[in-house]
């Protein structure tokens, strides 16, 4: 297998990927993903529904796919709170690295993410949602919306927020993941829920670039390597001189508005002629999709805006000349990116809401119900 990628495990079975559609959960995809992006660190702690990613992980990091000269390092930690600050002192060094759990596992890594945050380093963070709060039920849910996209712990700072909606995407956006982090000093957070981490659905696993994926040491001067030969780096989220820690939020702030101007991702269906708009991202997108073939089958006017990235949300769709469209939201929660839905809105469209939490899930007939009344 030297030249190739390196195989994917499933059921026992080692699989040769050459450009080829492969069945895989979107667990797996995420992971490797992340492995194809020259991923080297990863710390995790068991929490279902994304034990998968972590099994994976395990398997395959110490694997030298093509592209990545070097074995990855997999630790299950002690616990979630230890993971989160194994991956702050690997980002540190320059690693490329990663974490993923489920809602109550995420909000044990708050304090971690804020700090990562606060020293400007990059990393991907991955929670595939389950019902809440406390320790809910291992059912899917998009009820953490809020705490990805306001911070979720301590301070003013933002994560880079982002939700696939296939498991092709969860793997591709994982990649993207990975440069986005670099490129920004930021972490960034892949959002996903129950149903998109179990499902399988083929994907196209692709070959990598025939060079190293990671960026070169060069290119992260600010890394904690050795300073033998140049002036010791310091990375911290520890500011006392009086006005410090003002100026470096500061420089955090004018970094996020030029993520906010450069990277919304969103995917708009049938929104020039819509009379009713469905905004749902992530599961509930596909089967708000669902609903607006059956909707349009019978001449109804019905158009989607999925928002990919959640923060940055996006706000160029929602820009539309036509005042008598009205949106219709669509979520496992009771309404947490309807806020931002309104924020973007501005009150020139009226808006509607159907959601479910606690692992219901808005089906169908509930969508197109809602939509007839509506029109």
């Amino acid at each position: 297998m030297r030249g190739n990628l390196p195989g994917l495990l499933y059921s026992g079975m080692q699989i040769n990927m050459l450009k080829k559609r492969v069945l895989i959960s979107g667990n797996e995809a995420i992971a490797q993903g992340a492995i194809q992006a020259g991923c080297g660190f990863y710390a995790g702690y068991p929490i279902t529904p994304q034990n998968e990613i972590i099994a994976y992980m395990s398997k395959q990091m110490a694997a030298c796919p093509a592209g990545r000269p070097k074995k990855g390092v997999f630790i299950q930690a002690e616990s979630e709170l230890a993971a989160i600050n194994m991956v702050y002192g690997a980002s540190a060094a320059g690693v490329r690295a990663m974490t993923s759990s489920s809602s109550p596992g995420i909000s044990l890594k708050q304090e971690g993410i804020s700090y990562i945050a606060g020293a400007r380093l990059p990393a991907v963070i991955v929670n595939i949602m389950r019902g809440g709060p406390g320790l809910g039920n291992i059912a899917p849910a998009q009820s953490d919306y809020f705490q990805a996209t306001r911070g979720g712990g301590h301070g003013d700072y933002h994560l880079i927020v982002l939700a696939p909606g296939s498991v092709q995407e969860a793997y591709d956006l994982t990649q993207v993941s990975f440069d986005l982090a670099d490129k920004y000093r930021i972490p960034v957070m892949i959002l996903g829920d129950g149903i998109l981490g179990q499902m399988m659905e083929p994907v196209i696993i692709r070959r990598p670039k025939t060079q190293d994926r990671r960026p070169k040491q060069q290119t992260k001067p600010w890394a904690l390597t050795g300073c033998k030969g140049r002036k010791p780096n310091i990375v911290k989220s520890f500011f006392l001189r009086e006005g410090a820690l003002e100026e470096a939020n500061l420089k955090l702030q004018r970094n996020y508005e030029i993520i906010r101007k450069k990277e919304e991702r969103f995917e708009c269906l049938f929104i020039s002629e819509a009379k009713v708009i469905l905004v749902a991202y992530g599961t509930m997108a596909r089967i708000a999709k669902s609903a607006i073939s059956q909707l349009r089958s019978v001449g109804k006017k019905v158009g989607l805006i999925r928002p990919v990235s959640l923060w940055p949300f996006p706000q160029k769709p929602f820009n539309l000349k036509n005042k008598n469209v009205k949106y219709l939201v669509l979520e496992m929660s009771y309404g947490q990116m309807l806020e931002d839905v309104k924020l973007a809105v501005c009150g020139r469209q009226r808006i509607e809401f159907l959601g479910r939490s606690g692992g219901g899930v808005p089906n169908e007939a509930q969508i197109i119900n809602k939509v007839m009344k509506i029109l």
